[in-house]
């Protein structure tokens, strides 16, 4: 009979979630979510250690150390840097991460400098409607088409800089958070936020549960996905299985909801691990977790990251659905509850190969099958018999 998964705690993933949304952490800025995330950790019992940078490396203990897994989410978020500052003391930014000037256009903003904070707003060059009139519609969409107008007494490039600003001070936008009582949840920085809240609240729930996990699974927390390089130096021990933990974008043209978890089969980086992904998918459907299968065009993950850089694993990706993605995001605690169910389902269950092992790869018996060799040649355009193409004589002439 099918163990019954651990009940997560959503008031637990909720809580965390809005704490990490009041912690701005744009790529290259996240020492304090690190903190944060290394303390909720403490609290769980959960023994982890930290690479130079700030990468979580944690270890939820096991029957067997090997083949041991990963799953992956990561603290970095999108945001900005001070590109230059201009004659007139605002500030041309350039983005950090992949995401459009448009979603930034009329944010707030915080920019850090190297002795303090100092408030703004993102506006488009042609800022004023009463100044401009329809020329503000005609502006072009890009980086160099905004500006950051800071909240202090500046007029000048000599001002601004007499405040303390400089170039590379990084800004982090607003997360404007909503949490509504028909379960939607809308902010920026949901990604990948809602990830590692969803990531806490399965390890605080298979704790809770007293459950033992059958192979050691390695929660990391990463702080550089955003910018590509993720968990691509993260995986010290002999990981086989390797799952992503990310957004899913709802949108024409993709299958992801707000209301389920999506499998991704494939992303700009290529398909994701047949027998993973399919392991994942039937743990959904054994659990009854609704999920949906989806692919990603322009996308790239932690789990990409970490077979770019030379790791010899199965990877896949499990992302809860969300609308306007690097915008103003929204997705529902039905998605978030999907997720984590499929977390918990994920670490509570076998090895998808117990072969996987360093001291089982030796043998061609071992080595998987995606179909039966005679099912999967049997086809109704047949190649035909080298002989009949060759000739049973056939010999090869010098020309």
């Amino acid at each position: 009979m099918l163990a019954k998964l651990p009940e997560p705690d959503l008031h637990y993933l909720q809580r965390v979630l809005l704490e990490m949304l009041a912690i701005p952490s744009p790529t290259g800025f996240t020492d304090t979510i690190v903190r944060y995330v290394a303390e909720r950790l403490t609290e769980l019992g959960i023994p982890y250690e930290l690479t130079r940078r700030g990468t979580i490396r944690a270890t939820l203990k096991g029957r067997r150390y090997s083949p041991d897994r990963a799953v992956s989410a990561h603290l970095d978020t999108i945001g900005a840097i001070v590109r230059e500052i201009h004659d007139n003391g605002r500030l041309g930014l350039a983005p950090v991460g992949c995401w459009s000037s448009r979603f930034a256009e009329g944010s707030r903003v915080s920019v850090f400098t190297d002795s303090g904070v100092i408030r703004g707003s993102v506006l488009p060059l042609l800022a004023s409607g009463h100044a401009f009139n329809t020329a503000v519609d005609e502006m072009p969409v890009s980086w160099d088409h905004v500006e950051l107008r800071l909240d202090a007494y500046t007029y000048s490039r000599d001002e601004t800089c007499a405040l303390g600003l400089n170039i590379g001070d990084f800004v982090a936008f607003d997360p404007l958070p909503e949490f509504t009582e028909s379960g939607y949840i809308s902010a920026r920085h949901l990604d990948d936020k809602a990830g590692v809240a969803a990531l806490l609240a399965a390890l605080k729930a298979v704790i809770d549960s007293g459950r033992e996990a059958p192979i050691d699974c390695h929660p990391l927390f990463t702080i550089t996905e955003e910018t590509g390089s993720g968990a691509a130096a993260a995986l010290p021990w002999d990981v086989s299985e390797f799952v992503g933990i990310d957004i899913a974008p709802s949108a024409k043209g993709q299958q992801s909801t707000e209301h389920s978890v999506s499998i991704a089969l494939q992303d700009s980086g290529g398909p994701y691990d047949y027998h993973l992904s399919r392991h994942l998918l039937k743990l959904a459907g054994q659990h009854e977790i609704a999920a949906r299968r989806d692919i990603f065009r322009y996308y790239h993950s932690d789990a990409q990251s970490a077979v770019t850089a030379g790791h010899d694993i199965r990877t896949a990706l499990i992302a809860f659905g969300c609308d306007a993605t690097h915008g103003y995001e929204r997705t529902h605690i039905d998605s978030l509850a999907a997720l984590t169910r499929l977390i918990c389902a994920y670490m509570l269950s076998p090895p998808v190969f117990s072969s996987d092992s360093v001291s089982e790869r030796d043998s061609l018996e071992r080595f998987s099958h995606q179909l039966e060799h005679d099912a999967q040649m049997e086809s109704e355009t047949r190649v035909p018999a080298v002989d009949t193409l060759l000739g049973k004589n056939h010999k090869t002439t010098d020309n």
